[in-house]
């Protein structure tokens, strides 16, 4: 099994006026760790997906864990791996770290959709193969 990494670092922008990521901010770096995943990993662009191909991955279903605050110019070290691959959704386990802390634990389940019909569509093989890649347990 691979395990996806990506880092970001904490900007002025993610930070209440204590200096720590204000919560919704978040998601919006979970979507980048996603985003930046289907990119390098599963060779599926953002782009290509709404623009070209007219379909998305939204998210069904989220939970976070938050374990420690994260401040204003940390770098956050992300792993993503799925945790179950299904026809049309997969689950996702992310974690964000900031040297050997635990910041956030999130467990999700992605579904690819028809944005024009906006229902749910079956994985495409190779896509559907990389994504296996990330999975646990996978040789």
């Amino acid at each position: 099994m691979s395990v996806f990494s990506h880092q970001n670092a904490v900007m002025f922008q993610h930070c209440d006026p204590a200096g720590i990521v204000f919560y919704p901010r978040y998601f919006e770096m979970i979507n980048a760790v996603v985003e930046t995943f289907f990119d390098r990993a599963v060779g599926w662009s953002f782009a290509q997906m709404h623009s070209v191909e007219r379909v998305g991955v939204p998210m069904g279903r989220i939970a976070v864990d938050f374990h420690a605050a994260s401040r204003l110019g940390d770098v956050l070290d992300w792993t993503l791996e799925v945790t179950r691959l299904g026809g049309a959704s997969c689950d996702l386990e992310i974690r964000g770290a900031c040297g050997r802390e635990a910041r956030l634990t999130v467990t999700g389940t992605l579904v690819l959709v028809d944005l024009d019909r906006m229902t749910s569509l079956r994985w495409p093989r190779e896509r559907r193969a990389n994504l296996q890649r990330y999975m646990e347990g996978a040789a």
